[in-house]
């Protein structure tokens, strides 16, 4: 695998932002494994119906907290008690704060090294999220406001798993600049296109063809990333709306998930609407997977062999290293990367002709 240091993207092996680790539905007082920025972690709801995501492995003796299903105090329905979690094998107890709060057996004080490292999590749009910083730093931008999930027309989505992916996440980013795939790829090419970067966020605008989600007919997309790990794309104004989310396992290696916010013809959305919906997102995913195919086979771009009419690759890339870098160097990447940037040989939105 080809991890950040040969991509020349940074100090930092993971990007700094908001990531996606789950669904919501995915998480219940059932304790599940995960791995994330190459750490082991537990995710869990207590008894509140809150979720957390802690460190895998209990400090006593080095047991993988979710992983059993033998030990009775799995089989007894002690593994999560209140908002805590309890360690399969000696039945150590540890708080959402990540504290131990109870040794069972041991009438001497709790050491203070018992504690497990938490994370942050916030439950939105039927996902849960969480906020990575090597330099551990608080969040300093927010998730992306999707107000059309309030807005009863809208059928909310059910998330498509996309499973692993050999893949660095920079190659996923460069299809923000990547006008030059639409065509072989997905059927049509753009009339216009251009990047409008501005501070964490990224933006493409296009319009083309599309034979895979309009067949054929004239698709135009407001496409951003917030972060360097969250897109939404807006298609055709506000008619619908896919959302792509992709997450670093390890170094080199990717966790994906695909949904799509559907628009219906009524003002609130009907029973027959939401079967519409889920025949569209079906479509949506199979527009990305056609991406999703090719980066899961080809080899790194470690830097990417542009010629004139390929999109703004080299300001995308500089972009994207700001969440690789000490924030007190994010102005430097801001003042490089930042801008509108159009496509030689082809007319911006605001240069087309209708």
């Amino acid at each position: 695998m080809t991890g950040t240091s040969e991509y020349g993207l940074g100090p930092f092996t993971f990007p700094r932002g908001w990531f996606m680790v789950a669904g919501s539905e995915e998480v219940t007082s059932k304790p599940i494994g995960v791995r994330y920025f190459g750490q082991d972690l537990v995710l869990y709801r207590g008894e509140s119906g809150k979720a957390y995501m802690v460190e895998a492995y209990c400090p006593h003796m080095g047991t993988h907290l979710a992983h059993n299903t033998r030990s009775y105090v799995v089989r007894d329905g002690q593994h999560v008690e209140g908002e805590s979690i309890r360690c399969p094998y000696h039945a150590w107890r540890f708080g959402p704060d990540g504290k131990c709060n109870e040794i069972p057996y041991s009438p001497g004080p709790i050491p203070a090294a018992a504690k497990l490292g938490t994370w942050k999590l916030v439950e939105r749009y039927n996902c849960l999220f969480t906020w990575y910083d090597a330099e551990g730093g608080e969040p300093y931008f927010d998730l992306p406001e999707i107000p059309e999930w309030e807005d009863p027309q809208f059928v909310h989505w059910q998330v498509d798993q996309l499973g692993t992916l050999p893949c660095h996440p920079v190659e996923v980013l460069d299809n923000m600049a990547d006008v030059g795939h639409l065509g072989p790829v997905h059927g049509g090419p753009s009339i216009y296109f251009h990047n409008e970067i501005s501070g964490t966020v990224c933006r493409q605008r296009q319009g083309g063809t599309h034979r895979t989600i309009e067949s054929g007919d004239l698709l135009e997309t407001n496409t951003f990333y917030t972060g360097p790990g969250i897109l939404i794309s807006y298609f055709n104004g506000n008619d619908g709306m896919m959302f792509i989310t992709h997450t670093p396992v390890d170094d080199g290696v990717i966790k994906g998930w695909h949904a799509f916010l559907y628009k219906s013809p009524n003002q609130v959305a009907t029973a027959e609407d939401v079967q519409i919906a889920r025949i569209a997102q079906a479509s949506s995913l199979d527009a990305f997977a056609q991406d999703f195919e090719i980066w899961g086979a080809k080899r790194p771009c470690l830097n990417p062999l542009a010629v004139a009419g390929d999109g703004a690759f080299g300001k995308v890339r500089q972009w994207y290293k700001q969440f690789y870098n000490p924030r007190a160097q994010e102005a430097k990447f801001h003042a490089l990367a930042n801008g509108f940037w159009p496509v030689r040989g082809l007319p911006s939105e605001n240069q087309r002709v209708a």
